[in-house]
């Protein structure tokens, strides 16, 4: 039997969707107020989706607290209160669209839950407007 298991988490991140390529006119017309050179801000919402067997031993799919502790040591305090462009490695070059931002939280956790698992992650960048991941 597989089971789900979901762990919610917050940060708050500036950054501006532009590519340094295309002129001011072009990102303003893709982008729209989106591309502000001033940088705007969301509230993100963040949903931890990992998939598994129920461990017989612990009755865990995977130990919450540990999930907890991942979240905000790779998550957390790396993008919360931070302006994602100019503070966040990942962002130096690759746009920080909410699609890009859920597969660099999914490859930052991937990499530190068990490959037995299945992990997706859900980003909501406003109440109506999020994205899922789940490594495909």
């Amino acid at each position: 039997m597989r089971i789900t298991v979901n762990r919610k988490a917050h940060f708050n991140a500036a950054h501006r969707l532009f590519r340094s390529d295309w002129s001011d006119e072009k990102n303003l017309a893709v982008f729209g107020k989106c591309s502000n050179p001033h940088y705007h801000g969301h509230n993100y919402e963040l949903i931890v989706s990992v998939t598994g067997e129920i461990d017989p031993e612990t009755g865990f799919v995977m130990d919450m607290k540990v999930l907890k502790g991942l979240i905000k040591t790779e998550i957390e305090d790396t993008f919360d209160h931070k302006n994602l462009n100019e503070e966040v490695l990942e962002f130096k070059k690759l746009n920080p669209t909410a699609e890009n931002i859920s597969v660099v939280i999914w490859n930052k956790l991937r990499s530190k839950i068990n490959k037995t698992l299945d992990l997706s992650v859900t980003l909501y960048e406003t109440p109506r407007n999020f994205v899922s991941y789940s490594g495909e």
